[in-house]
């Protein structure tokens, strides 16, 4: 699959400290066409500095562009490609007022149509709609499914990626959804 849209990647692959998954074996797989998003909220904030500085050159030096989960400060620190939001940046407006840096990528995280309004509201690039599918990044978390997902994507305003569960057979579930721009994963490299 192929953005349509010049900035966006076919996949966003995402960090996820708490599971213990390796963010340099993950940035060793990636290809030039994905985006790598540093979470790890839970680090220290000097600790997730030294990651974010790091992963952002290993990023350059494989020609993966870099962004920076929930923390304006630190993407701009890092010199990020853009700001990841997390959903609860969005309801809580935690994003107004932000000063976009010139050639940056906004990608926001929605569980649900209020919220991808909100994205859109933002002025995010994307969306990461969650969970589509069960998800050991969120085991109790309550899954959209693919015809939910189909519904909530092809109403919102803005390109939508699948998040949850999503792996090679589940891709295929989703392929003929409109307005699936692409994908993102944690484990699934």
């Amino acid at each position: 699959m192929t953005s349509k849209h010049r900035q966006l990647p076919d996949r966003f692959v995402l960090t996820d400290a708490l599971r213990d998954i390796d963010p340099f074996q993950q940035l060793a797989q990636l290809k030039p066409t994905d985006i790598f998003i540093l979470r790890h909220y839970e680090w220290a904030p000097r600790d997730r500095l030294a990651l974010a500085h790091t992963l952002r050159k290993e990023s350059r030096a494989r020609g993966v562009r870099f962004l920076v989960a929930g923390d304006y400060r630190l993407a701009c620190e890092a010199r990020a490609d853009g700001l990841h939001l997390p959903s609860w940046m969005v309801r809580r407006g935690d994003v107004w007022g932000l000063r976009r840096k010139p050639g940056w990528i906004i990608i926001a995280a929605a569980h649900s149509e209020p919220e991808l309004r909100a994205a859109w509201l933002t002025g995010a690039d994307a969306a990461l709609l969650s969970p589509v599918f069960a998800t050991a990044s969120h085991p109790s978390a309550r899954t959209l499914g693919v015809i939910r997902f189909a519904r909530l994507a092809v109403s919102a305003a803005m390109p939508v990626y699948a998040l949850g569960g999503v792996t090679l057979s589940s891709q295929k579930r989703l392929s003929k959804v409109p307005n699936l721009t692409g994908y993102a994963t944690v484990s699934a490299v």
